[in-house]
Order: C-alpha cells, then sequence, then structure tokens
C-alpha cells in the first residue's frame, strides 16, 4: 500500500516562540516519531511525518493549542527582526515590546507574506513579503512597501503607517488585493495607485507625510552562530548544516530555558535557532548539551550567507557542493549573500542568485539541468532589479563563475572606496585652507609622497612650492598617476 508523509507546518509569529509551547510541539513530534525540525526562510517549523502517525500529531498539536497547517500552504508566516533587538545593537526606537504589540494586533492569519523590520538592520530582509513594513526616522511610524503577489514589482506607499494601524491596513490590503487578483495577482504590469486610492476611500489611519525617503543600509550579514556577548549576558546562535534540528537536542534546550527562565527561543531567516539572555553563570549547561549532541557551531561565513527553498534537498546538495568550491579556492564572500531557486518565484533574499532554468519538458533528466546567475544592480540583497550575469550553465561550471563574480564586487567595491576618499579630500581641499605644516599629498598608486617641505627635485619643484601651485601637469615621479588623482593625508600619519 503506498504511504504518504505529512508535511506539517508551524508558524512562529514575528520568529518568536515560548520554551513552553516548543516543549509541547517537541513532545508531539517524539510521539509521531518524527526525526527532527526544520526552519523556514519565513521563521517556521516544518515537520515530515509518517501516514500512521499524522492524524495522532495534529491531534495533540490541537490539544496544545499550537496552530498549524498540514500537506499546504495557504497562511505565509509574519516574519520580524524581533529577533536583532539588543543582540545586534540596532539605533532606532523599535523595541521588543513594540513587536509584540503589534503582533498580538494579528486577530487574522494572513494569506499574504507580511514583513515587519527595523531599517537599519540588514539581518532579515525588507522586501521578500508582499506587505512590508521598515521602520523609518520618526518614532512610531513605518515605511510600507507592496510587493505584489508573485512579482518583483514594487510600490513605496505614500504615506508613513502608525504601529499600531499595522494589523488593520494589512488585512485591508489583502482583501483587496485577493479580492482583485486580475489587477493586483501574478500580473505583469501592476498599476500600485489604483491599490492606494481604494485603501483611502475606505477606512482612516493615522498617517505621516514621507519627507525623508527609505534608505537601504550597506549589507552586511553578522556572524548569527555560536556564543556571542553583549551587555552582561551572552547569545547562543545554533546553525544546522543538514537544516535538521534533532527533536531530543530541542528538548533539551526547552529544559534549560525553563530552569533557567528564559521564556523565549527566536527562529530567523537563515534557517537557525538563537537563544537570548544566557547568563554567564550558566554557559556551562548549553556547552554540555551542545557537546552531547555533538552540535558544531563557528561554520565558515561562507556558508551560513545562503538562503535555500524550504524543504529542498536539491538546493540544499547544490549549495553544499558550492561551498566546497569556495573553501577549495579560498573564497572570501562577505558583503554577499546567495539564494538557490529550484522554483519560480519563490521570493528568495539575496545579492547573488542561482535560478535553475525551468525544463522545456517535463521528463527533461536532472544532468541536462541549465542553471542563470544573477545579481543585483548594487549587489544590496534588498533590491529588486537584477542582472544576468551568465546563462545556461552546467552545474560543474556554477563554482568557476560565482568565484570569478566575488572577485568582480571587491573590485567593484575597492573601486568604489577609492573614488570615495578621493572625493571626500577633495572637499576637503575646496573647503576650508588646509594647515601648510600638517598635510602631504600622497600618489594612491605607489603610495609615493610629495611633500612641500623638501619639493620633488627629480621634476624641478622647489622645496616651499605648495601642492596647489604645483603644474597642472605634474605627475608622480615613482609610477606617472597625474596630479588631480593625489590624494591629502596627514603628515602627522607618516611620521614615526
Amino acid at each position: 500500500m503506498f504511504r504518504k508523509n505529512y508535511i506539517v507546518k508551524v508558524n512562529l509569529p514575528g520568529g518568536i516562540v515560548s520554551a513552553g509551547d516548543l516543549y509541547a510541539i517537541v513532545e508531539a513530534a517524539e510521539k509521531a516519531k518524527v526525526d527532527g525540525v526544520q526552519l523556514g526562510t519565513r521563521q517556521q517549523m516544518f515537520f515530515t511525518v509518517a501516514d500512521k502517525y499524522g492524524p495522532g500529531f495534529l491531534q495533540e498539536l490541537e490539544q496544545a493549542g499550537i496552530s498549524f497547517e498540514a500537506n499546504e500552504e495557504r497562511f505565509p508566516n509574519i516574519i520580524s527582526s524581533y529577533v536583532t533587538e539588543d543582540v545586534f545593537e540596532n539605533a532606532n526606537w523599535v523595541s521588543e515590546g513594540l513587536y509584540k504589540d503589534i503582533l498580538d494586533g494579528f486577530d487574522f492569519r494572513p494569506g499574504l507574506k507580511v514583513n515587519l523590520v527595523e531599517g537599519n538592520q540588514t539581518f532579515i530582509p525588507f522586501f521578500s513579503g508582499n506587505i512590508n513594513f521598515i521602520s523609518s526616522g520618526t518614532g512610531n511610524y513605518w515605511y510600507l512597501y507592496i510587493r505584489f503577489p508573485r512579482t518583483n514589482i514594487l510600490y513605496p506607499w505614500k504615506d508613513l503607517i502608525y504601529s499600531r494601524d499595522i494589523p488593520r491596513l494589512s488585512r485591508l490590503i489583502e482583501e483587496i488585493i485577493l479580492n482583485n487578483k486580475e489587477l493586483f495577482y501574478d500580473q505583469p504590469s501592476i498599476d500600485g495607485d489604483i491599490l492606494y486610492a481604494n485603501i483611502a476611500g475606505r477606512e482612516n489611519f493615522a498617517t505621516q507625510r514621507i519627507t525623508e525617503e527609505l534608505k537601504l543600509p550597506a549589507f552586511k550579514l553578522p556572524y548569527y552562530e555560536g556564543f556571542n556577548s553583549y551587555r552582561n549576558k551572552l547569545w547562543l546562535g545554533i546553525y544546522r548544516r543538514e537544516e535538521l534540528f534533532p527533536l531530543s537536542f530541542l528538548r533539551d534546550v526547552c529544559l534549560i530555558c525553563l530552569q533557567t527562565k528564559k521564556g523565549q527561543l527566536y527562529t530567523t531567516p537563515w534557517k537557525s535557532l538563537i537563544i537570548k539572555g544566557i547568563e554567564r553563570v550558566d554557559r556551562n549547561l548549553w556547552d554540555y548539551t551542545l557537546g552531547k549532541y555533538r552540535i558544531n557551531v563557528r561554520h565558515a561565513s561562507n556558508e551560513l550567507n545562503w538562503q535555500v527553498e524550504d524543504l529542498c534537498e536539491e538546493g540544499l546538495r547544490l549549495k553544499r557542493w558550492l561551498v566546497r568550491q569556495f573553501d577549495n579556492e579560498d573564497t572570501r564572500t562577505y558583503g554577499l549573500s546567495f539564494a538557490i531557486k529550484t522554483r519560480p518565484k519563490t521570493g528568495l533574499f539575496g545579492s547573488v542568485v542561482v535560478r535553475r532554468q525551468e525544463a522545456g519538458r517535463s521528463n527533461q533528466r536532472k544532468a541536462l539541468d541549465r542553471y542563470d546567475i544573477l545579481h543585483t544592480r548594487d549587489f544590496n540583497p534588498n533590491s529588486k532589479e537584477y542582472i544576468l550575469y551568465r546563462k545556461d550553465l552546467e552545474k560543474e561550471s556554477l563554482g568557476v563563475y560565482l568565484i570569478s563574480l566575488c572577485k568582480y564586487f571587491y573590485e567593484m567595491k575597492s573601486e568604489e572606496d577609492l573614488i570615495s576618499r578621493r572625493e571626500h579630500h577633495q572637499d576637503a581641499l575646496r573647503g576650508a585652507a588646509i594647515p601648510e605644516e600638517k598635510w602631504v599629498f600622497q600618489c594612491p598608486r605607489c603610495q609615493t609622497l610629495y611633500d612641500e617641505q623638501y619639493g620633488d627635485p627629480s621634476n624641478n619643484v622647489a622645496p616651499g612650492i605648495k601642492f596647489e601651485e604645483v603644474t597642472g601637469h605634474y605627475e608622480c615621479p615613482t609610477c606617472g598617476t597625474p596630479k588631480k588623482d593625489f590624494l591629502a593625508a596627514e603628515k602627522s600619519k607618516f611620521i614615526h
């Protein structure tokens, strides 16, 4: 007799789960002979349950008051940057209490993806949802960006939204979009102003005029694994290479949390688990448990900055293979994030995307799979403007081109940094007078200095001639770089 598995998803709104609820979930899963739990890119949990244990597992969850879905995907989780508060030092007015107030205001299960993120952090994606709230510089007010379902069409709302109105506005936006799919759902072109006008004519919301456009912060993925200090406490990040957390390990984690009065745990879009507020005197409990289950921490950074579709073994295998290519070439990937898409319109977050081409025939063999590599224009993963870098590649060629793209990224960043430094020093020259005795001018290529105290005998420039008085045809005596490229520098930096 053919048997199937139940795929059971438990949403954790905001990526938050109480230790008590998680313990109840783990107990139910153990009774159903489940091996482990997988975390999702929208901070949810997935359980694969054998057919004969499925009904019992669902009944246990119901009795524990746990909301779930079995073998369907109607309610994508609300994700938030709640997990980042305190541990990644965000400088904004958003607090844990405010996140809780907003999340508690959702008295319905959204059928569209909702993101609630702090505007300075880069750990949680901004626009991977359909209804995306990003904190502004004005206390208790948020930018709103609509990414229409199954598109990359991003519409900036014309007003800032007040915190307490977020749940009510989300419900109304969802109703209008889902009731007018011919206008707003999976369409090649969409007029967001129609949605805005429809909302404005229905209900009143507390809003403020936008005086400053949203600026995307430069992407830097914080290292989210292992023990880390903050204030006088510790937080622990746990990542699993195979994306599977053993249930017995999670049971012990819950028990430690309950024993040490840590009421909450947090999941992340990087499929990791974070425990905050660990007292230093309790670290031995955590060290013992990590050792007991041989849980490794401190993986390489180039393994932690990947997004793979949920429950996708194909994508996970490809990720592991590509990470090995990076390791073999000692490839630096800091400042980048990667996404592997094996299915269309999955909305993953990444500055570099490896996208499997859709098969022309349903029976096309895996050996014939081809991939495209894309990247965002500025390599910020929160951007939705993609550039095709290479197309129609075999799997064996992906590593070579991805490594080449990483090198290009760093060359581009170096050039941008050089231009920025040059503009900064030129602004300084045009501004206040530079004290003569404190400044020299340096060639950016070979580091040769021009000091007016000595001049440049090789170019017939006498001592005492200011650099700005030197002829415009002046070149570096060592490498020939023109005068206009020299950078001002404090002389004291070169005195030892």
